[in-house]
């Protein structure tokens, strides 16, 4: 492997570990929000008909 070819590795792992971060967030706060709903009651079927429906986003 060139040194252009490694540097140009190197970033890619770089980016890649860098844009992973936001999804397993975003991932870890889907669960919490399903756990949360179903300890509630409500039901996750509940939960995504009013978002296919229009209802707001949880956040």
């Amino acid at each position: 492997m060139s040194v252009p070819d490694a540097r140009r590795l190197k970033e890619l792992e770089s980016e890649n570990a860098r844009l992973k971060m936001p999804l397993a967030e975003a991932m870890l706060e889907n669960e919490a929000t399903r756990e949360v709903v179903q300890k509630s009651g409500e039901g996750i079927g509940t939960l995504q008909s009013g978002l296919r429906s229009g209802g707001s986003r949880i956040e």
